[in-house]
């Protein structure tokens, strides 16, 4: 359906039309404009505080996709707030999306890269995307800051299993193209 207008006769003519960036004349503007003030920057400072607050309650009671929702506004408003895209990449973890979640999580470390908290996210990201050494550098990076973090040494513990037992079946002498058990009879 199209949609115009009823009455054709309210058209404006063209010659009306004044100030435009082409006209020869040049006339005096009037262009006294109210300072802006800090309000307005206290005010996105304010909503998006808001919306990060709505965010984490929604998180805690497990509504993680609503949480998103309301992170995804405060970053719209905030984006080089380092919180608030280590949060977006927790619930992404929690909801499945982990690719998504290493992107949050990377971000968070490129705002604030003396965060640990923020590796320790990106670590646990890419432990779930099945990247076990790139989680171990990201742990070592959360343990160099803070090196009494109780929760990246168990996470870089658990990484470092995990590329131990890779190391293992690699040597063991299984290849990607053989099955490690095989049903029914062998025949040779």
């Amino acid at each position: 359906m199209k949609l115009t207008w009823k009455n054709k006769n309210n058209k404006r003519p063209i010659t009306s039309i004044t100030n435009l960036p082409f006209d020869d004349h040049e006339e005096e503007k009037d262009t006294k404009e109210e300072p802006q003030t800090s309000s307005h920057a206290d005010d996105t400072i304010k909503v998006a505080d808001s919306y990060q607050a709505q965010g984490n309650k929604l998180a805690e009671v497990g509504k993680y996709r609503e949480a998103l929702g309301k992170w995804e506004a405060a970053i719209t408003l905030m984006p080089e707030r380092a919180t608030l895209h280590e949060q977006k990449a927790q619930v992404l973890l929690e909801i499945g999306e982990t690719w998504k979640s290493i992107t949050a999580a990377t971000r968070a470390t490129q705002l604030e890269p003396s965060w640990p908290e923020a590796w320790v996210t990106l670590g646990r990201a890419q432990l779930n995307f099945g990247e076990p050494d790139s989680a171990v550098e990201s742990f070592d990076k959360a343990l160099a800051i803070k090196p009494d973090s109780v929760e990246a040494k168990e996470d870089r513990k658990t990484a470092l299993h995990l590329v131990k037992k890779r190391k293992q079946l690699h040597s063991s002498g299984l290849k990607d193209s053989e099955n490690r058990y095989v049903v029914g009879e062998k025949t040779n």
